[in-house]
């Protein structure tokens, strides 16, 4: 048996969204604020995988799909430098960046306790605020910072 004859093969995407470079620890994360739990389409999930850049980055591939920049651009969140590639007839289209928000909705907690979108069926509102590449998130309700890092 060759090496090659050892070797799994994912299937090549015919049409659908591939999110690469997507920090191992936080590929999960992304698949929740993409809400891909309910997904009825192929998805193909890579963790750990090797990366010339990074090390070991995850993966996913989600068939069939395509996203709004709003969605995508809260990976920033999670994968500040993930990138996107569109595929059409199992060729890329399109490659994006993901971009940091000014602002996230409805899927942040604020940490504040007290906050009203703790307590009231209220959608979070955030100011994303970067620090030479510290991110955090002001709240628009009580005005409290939420470390990301914490």
């Amino acid at each position: 048996m060759t090496h090659t004859d050892k070797e799994l093969v994912v299937s090549a995407l015919e049409n659908g969204t591939v999110l690469d470079h997507i920090p191992s620890e936080n590929v999960f994360k992304a698949i929740d604020m993409l809400n891909l739990k309910g997904e009825i389409s192929r998805i193909t999930i890579g963790v750990n995988l090797e990366s010339k850049l990074y090390g070991r980055k995850g993966i996913i591939k989600i068939a069939d799909r395509y996203f709004l920049d709003d969605e995508l651009n809260r990976l920033a969140l999670v994968a500040p430098n993930a990138t996107v590639n569109i595929i059409r007839n199992f060729k890329v289209v399109e490659k994006k960046k993901i971009v940091m928000p000014d602002e996230i909705e409805g899927f942040a907690k604020c940490k504040n306790p007290k906050c009203i979108t703790n307590h009231q069926p209220i959608k979070t509102r955030f100011k994303v605020l970067d620090h030479n590449g510290e991110i955090s998130l002001l709240c628009h309700y009580c005005e409290k910072i939420t470390d990301l890092k914490g």
